[in-house]
């Protein structure tokens, strides 16, 4: 053997070993001890001496290298479990008539006529999981806090139904209302844990794969954010996720741990259903998720519980002195356990015990059916109550539990672990009397041959559903419930908003900088100032709200424990552990999520947060949409700020960057109220009614969305007679035309209204015509309400019939109407067939690329001189003016020559 100096220098797990011996003696001692371990006792007890010194170690506080993965056995030992305070009958009992119920739901939803389906095999696996939560872990509401925040598997919704029902929550009525929302109003249940559906039940929206696991990570944190402002007292909540292994491929899912760990959140929970089942198929058939799962979790700095076999095991491992079994365990991948569980005692007992002798004398006195129900960890109570009581004691760290169940479990031989389980939905006559069987319930065979199978109910006086009412009683009361405590808000007067409306004088700044003022202004408010939170993914000095770093500061629960490079300056980066601005890196998930948070705490804690959120160009709607949508679903609310908006205002930023759609995806948002300003003082007007609408005396569950820019123009002051009407319902007219005796009418937007100005300028000057100038705050807001009228029509043919606002509005304008903005056509073609008069739009379809906002303005003709064109265009259509006025003003202008446009105003990253 080489001797230590003739070694390479080695690092283990991030320890360097270059560290002079300055004992070889004792080392030597050290080594020729292992040496000898190995040698008489073999390599599987020197192994266990080595893990046994490594926790020895850390006990002692002496760094020694994580390890990325344990043996496939539980993470706590038989002899360190708890007692279980419990009584295991009764919660057996409870949770076979939760199961039944849960499928017999599911099964009925899917009876002739109806055919909506469902899905019963998450909760099946998981069922034992929930169980233990509800009866000796979940927090409700009823003290007055937000009590626990859990997470359901969005699957697994039959078995929470079903179990409400035998709580008297819900009623026969309302199972049989499964998936049948409006057919069966107001008695219908919805599909999945949606709380804009059922809002005094549900809190979290999770059915969307992986947004269950960001979310629950940033309610976490957001309940210490709201702690440490003295916002509220969040200290007794804990975050619970319940989710699945397939689910944990999602990038959401894992993407965010290492926050969680870096801010030591100890309030938060992952429980794992390891099933070993996507929705077609393995997981990992020949690998082992579990273990993977773990390496994942503890190189995040998670404390991860692995919770795989149940107390029938425990007897086997006793005698596994020699750590073969253990070895089985490690190396039979999870493909071939997903077998097991649908193949026979004798199967099990020849492949999995039967080619090593030891094993196999292990389980020589145990029958085909004992080694059959040789059990996993996550259906077992006691194991999963110590797996969660470790959880919540554990300090320091977020917890994941990795916990080991079979997919469909007790549903019987042609569900349980089956590849096409989870699109099972109907149980046949003899499913169902196997089913009850297993399950012990007192339903005869004639009530299952006749019809659709019954819901059972043990009795409202019987012992298992006092036991129920007594653990929910003693927990604080049910879950999962969604109670509205917050107070409307005091409101700022409208002094506070007076700044902004004087327009910007001589200097020219974005409409990004104009938004930052009014919000500075409103952080002032007694009142309401504390209540904003700040979010940005790593942007903040992009959008000019580096200023607000001094005062605001960034949260950060550890504080600065370093000088900030920057100290000395004016707007130096500061951070604080009460700050209130969410700095979350490059991570528009993570921030998206915390916007989710903090806009659904007038709920979750009865204390009204007001999220800002200012993203990057597109990065939005585009990337995090889904999110949105769950934000929606949550009924979140706040200001969501798409900064450097428009496919030409970016400059050099280019394809990626220019954002030309966002406006159209928000379209499709119901809950989302999105605008597109041209001037602070029409930012002002909106942010006055988004506080009103979203915290005032009537609220409403909707969130505001503004796109503002970073190119430098100059804001006028509000006018004396401004039409605030108009402004917060979508449009108003900004500019009369004075001069020319031709009618015409320009509709613009955002950037694009200065643009508008500009081509009526030219149209009185150059072509006679009186161009009136139209600013479109929100194309989607005037659509949304005509959209709202014809329905209404529709459906009131008698009454009298609606008009659209955009249609009053242009009522008595003389057209045509050429509407223009820095959005792909689409956004404006929204009122298009509302409008009253010839109708044409001019944007920027197509992707975006980098160079001067002239020269991309002119490439997509949304330029002042190209809108002239647009307007003589369709001024000639309707014979207005001579075609050959086309060709002269395109020569004029040199329309097709797009080195030839002015170049435009530079700068503005802001």
């Amino acid at each position: 053997m080489a001797s230590g100096s003739d070694r390479n220098p080695i690092i283990i797990g991030g320890l360097p070993s270059q560290v002079p011996d300055f004992d070889p003696e004792e080392t030597q001692e050290w080594l020729d001890s292992l040496d000898a371990a190995v040698d008489e006792r073999g390599r599987e007890r020197a192994r266990y001496l080595m893990l046994r010194l490594i926790e020895r170690a850390r006990e002692k506080r002496v760094a020694v290298p994580e390890m990325r993965s344990t043996d496939y056995v539980n993470t706590i030992p038989t002899r360190a479990e708890p007692f279980f305070p419990g009584n295991e009958e009764i919660e057996r009992k409870i949770l076979n008539a939760t199961r039944w119920n849960a499928a017999v739901m599911v099964s009925r939803a899917q009876r002739p006529g109806i055919g909506v389906g469902g899905h019963i095999a998450t909760f099946a696996s998981s069922a034992s999981l929930y169980d233990v939560g509800f009866n000796h872990f979940f927090r409700g509401k009823d003290e007055g806090d937000g009590g626990d925040q859990v997470f359901f598997q969005g699957h697994a919704s039959p078995g929470i139904y079903a179990r409400a029902f035998l709580l008297d929550r819900l009623s026969e009525g309302n199972l049989d209302g499964f998936r049948q929302e409006k057919s069966k109003a107001p008695h219908g249940l919805s599909s999945y844990p949606h709380p804009r559906l059922m809002p005094d039940f549900w809190e979290f929206p999770t059915v969307s794969m992986g947004l269950g696991p960001i979310g629950a990570i940033y309610q976490a944190r957001m309940n210490r954010y709201m702690h440490a402002r003295e916002i509220a007292d969040t200290s007794k909540s804990h975050v619970w996720a319940f989710l699945g292994d397939g689910e944990m491929d999602e990038p959401e899912s894992l993407g965010q741990l290492t926050i969680a760990a870096r801010e030591g959140l100890d309030n938060l929970t992952f429980v794992v259903n390891c099933n070993l089942q996507r929705l077609d198929g393995p997981v990992r058939g020949n690998g082992k998720v579990i273990q993977e799962l773990e390496s994942v979790f503890r190189g995040a700095g998670w404390n991860v519980i692995k919770l795989i076999w149940d107390r029938t095991w425990d007897p086997l491992l006793a005698q596994d002195r020699d750590g073969i079994l253990v070895n089985r365990m490690n190396t039979t991948p999870d493909g071939q356990f997903q077998t097991y569980a649908t193949e026979s005692g004798a199967y099990i007992r020849d492949h999995f015990f039967g080619d090593d002798q030891r094993l196999r004398a292990m389980v020589e006195g145990m029958t085909d059916d004992q080694i059959l129900h040789l059990g996993r960890g996550g259906h077992d109570h006691k194991k999963i109550y110590a797996a969660f009581k470790a959880a919540v004691e554990h300090k320091g760290q977020p917890t994941v539990i990795l916990a080991k169940t079979v997919k469909g479990w007790t549903l019987g031989p042609n569900f349980e672990g089956r590849n096409a389980t989870h699109q099972m939905k109907k149980l046949t006559v003899d499913d169902l009397k196997g089913f009850r069987d297993r399950l012990h319930l007192p339903i005869s065979d004639k009530e299952l041959e006749s019809g659709a199978p019954p819901y059972y109910h043990p009795g409202r006086d019987s012992e298992e559903i006092q036991y129920m009412h007594d653990r929910r009683l003693g927990l604080g009361g049910y879950v999962p419930t969604r109670v509205v405590r917050s107070k409307p808000l005091a409101l700022p007067e409208d002094k506070t908003y007076a700044s902004v409306k004087k327009g910007s004088g001589q200097q020219s700044i974005a409409t990004t900088m104009a938004f930052v003022r009014l919000l500075k202004d409103l952080m002032r408010d007694k009142e309401l100032g504390k209540r904003f939170v700040l979010i940005a993914p790593d942007e903040y000095r992009t959008f000019g709200m580096d200023s607000f770093f001094p005062s605001a500061k960034i949260y950060n629960p550890l504080g600065q424990q370093y000088e900030s490079v920057d100290r000395e300056l004016l707007l130096a980066y500061k951070e604080s552990p009460t700050g209130q601005m969410l700095h979350d890196g490059i991570s528009e998930a993570g921030c998206t999520a915390s916007l989710i948070a903090a806009g659904s705490a007038y709920a979750t804690h009865g204390e009204p947060l007001i999220p800002v959120y200012v993203f990057y160009s597109m990065f939005g709607f585009q990337r995090t949409g889904d999110q949105f949508w769950q934000m929606s679903d949550q009924l979140a609310r706040g200001f969501v700020l798409g900064a450097t908006a428009g496919r030409t205002t970016l400059t050099g930023e280019g394809l990626q960057h220019a954002d030309g759609h966002s406006q159209l995806l928000a379209s499709t948002n119901p809950g989302c109220v999105a605008y597109d300003p041209a001037f602070g003082f029409e930012i002002a007007h909106i942010v006055q009614d988004g506080l009103r609408r979203m915290y005032g005396p009537d609220s409403e569950d909707v969130f505001y969305y503004l796109t503002v820019y970073n190119e430098p123009i100059r804001h006028p002051a509000e006018p004396a007679n401004v039409d605030a009407e108009g402004i917060v319902k979508g449009v108003y007219r900004f500019s009369e035309g004075t001069s020319g005796s031709i009618p015409a009418q320009i509709m613009a937007s955002g950037v694009a209204v200065p643009w508008a100005v500009e081509a009526q300028k030219i149209l009185a000057e150059e072509w006679n015509v009186k161009a009136d100038v139209w600013s479109a705050t929100s194309w989607n807001e005037l659509r949304r309400e005509a959209v709202a009228c014809e329905e209404y029509n529709l459906l009131h043919p008698e009454e009298e019939q609606r008009v659209p606002y955009v249609t009053r509005k242009l009522t008595g304008a003389q057209g045509p109407f050429v509407a223009v903005s820095d959005w792909m056509r689409a956004v404006p073609d929204q009122i298009a067939r509302w409008v009253p008069g010839t109708y044409q739009s001019l944007g920027a379809d197509g992707f975006g690329f980098a160079d001067t906002r002239g020269a991309a303005r002119r490439f997509f003709h949304i330029d002042a001189q190209s809108i002239v064109v647009g307007v003589l265009t369709e001024l000639a259509r309707e014979g207005k003016v001579d075609r050959s006025v086309l060709k002269q003003a395109i020569d004029r202008y040199q329309l097709l020559d797009v080195s030839a446009a002015d170049p435009g105003a530079a700068g503005g990253d802001a």
